[in-house]
């Protein structure tokens, strides 16, 4: 038994091994390793990380760093879930000191979202190292962005560690955020896909001025070394640490633009609490096999559907049959991801006139859905008729005025 279990760590071993040495693309933390650390020497460090801050060895940014004779890390900030990840999502994190390395963690995800004064006093430079999933819903860019502002006041350095965008960099859909939606699901006025590496996201909050602050932010992005802006994550060779509990998969990163908009309504099971997380729409009311015949007789661009039916073992419908569709992205570059979820809405209010968007999601809902969506405009124009026609032109206003923004902040070809 103690020979078979050696044989299968030396196994577990040689493929983590095996995959760094193949990996196409050297993430941030490589970068700044190989160049002896440069941004960092002489500076008291601070970290902003989870468990996605990895090498290709899956090591985390956090030892490496505090490893390195040339650098004094001197503090670590947890983002939602925390430094090491066993922070349950929505749980606030404690300030605590990390169990492996001794180094004192600030929250950023508790009484302040981002870093006091006092959390800052002993630092020179912020560094942040976090697999974004390239939504502007997901908080983590939120995080760094108020990092970055409080950066800019105190005349602190601010480093990013760069990573891929899982969705490449070049896929940007829905509105730029209203000044009346910002929030930590919102917090700058970019669309919902922004095709921008956290690094290239961070040179244009600084760029167009969205961070708040009268001084200028002392910003360096390490990039990345091999990444193009075709590439989706499965590109990269790199290994995939999931950046939170129903994101498992790069892949699963794919679908929750598609799906997660949908599911702030609360009205669907979006298969988070099963199996298949953000790839599903179904609840008890569904006919799966008439959805799905519906859905695909409108030829949407890269997608099908399939009838699905499962039992939810937590969350939404927990222990009940739910019936529905699950999605496929058969072409990526076709699809038009964030627009999936409205042509089920669309089809769902047409089928079942009694549980439309509008009347199936309770009101507490409502101011959720419209910060993640960015407007409140939209809702009113689609439960008139539920049709996705009449939010085409407010869903798309921002795409061909932002792709030409970005532009100038792109760091790869």
């Amino acid at each position: 038994m103690a020979i078979g279990l050696l044989r299968n760590a030396v196994l577990i071993a040689a493929a983590v091994v095996a995959a760094a040495v193949s990996a196409q693309v050297k993430p941030g933390i490589e970068v700044l390793r190989e160049r002896g650390f440069d941004a960092l020497r002489g500076k008291r460090v601070g970290l902003i990380t989870n468990p996605t801050g990895v090498d290709n060895n899956l090591k985390s940014t956090i030892d490496i760093l505090h490893e390195s004779p040339e650098v004094n890390l001197v503090a670590l900030f947890a983002p939602e879930h925390g430094v090491r990840g066993d922070i349950p999502a929505g749980q606030k994190v404690a300030a605590a000191r990390d169990a492996a390395t001794g180094v004192k963690v600030y929250s950023l995800y508790g009484a302040t979202r981002r870093p006091t004064a006092e959390m800052l006093k002993d630092v020179d430079v912020l560094v942040y190292d976090i697999q974004d999933n390239g939504c502007r819903s997901y908080t983590f860019i939120s995080t760094m962005g108020l990092a970055m502002e409080q950066c800019a006041r105190l005349d602190k350095e601010f480093v990013v560690l760069d990573r891929p965008n899982p969705l490449g960099g070049d896929k940007v859909e829905g509105p730029v955020t209203d000044a009346d939606c910002r929030s930590f699901v919102g917090q700058y006025p970019i669309p919902y896909l922004y095709g921008l590496t956290s690094g290239e996201l961070a040179r244009m909050l600084a760029g167009e001025g969205m961070i708040k602050s009268e001084k200028p932010l002392k910003l360096t992005v390490v990039p990345m070394c091999g990444w193009k802006r075709r590439m989706r994550f499965g590109d990269t060779g790199m290994p995939w640490v999931l950046p939170s509990p129903h994101l498992p998969s790069a892949e699963t990163a794919v679908y929750y633009p598609a799906t997660g908009i949908a599911g702030e309504l609360d009205y669907l099971s979006i298969g988070v609490g099963y199996t298949l997380p953000f790839r599903t729409f179904a609840a008890s009311w569904i006919d799966g096999r008439k959805l799905a015949g519906r859905l695909n007789k409108l030829s949407l661009p890269g997608v099908k559907f399939r009838p699905v039916s499962y039992k939810p073992y937590y969350g939404f419908g927990k222990g009940t049959n739910l019936n529905g569709v699950e999605v496929y992205v058969t072409d990526f570059d076709k699809a038009q991801l964030t627009l999936i979820q409205f042509y089920v809405m669309q089809e769902l209010a047409t089928m079942y006139p009694a549980h439309k968007m509008s009347a199936g999601a309770a009101p507490a809902r409502f101011d959720m859905f419209d910060k993640v969506v960015g407007t409140r405009k939209l809702r009113p124009l689609f439960t008139k008729r539920h049709k996705v026609a009449d939010i085409l032109p407010l869903w798309n206003r921002d795409a061909d005025e932002f792709r030409a923004a970005k532009r100038k902040y792109e760091l790869y070809k």
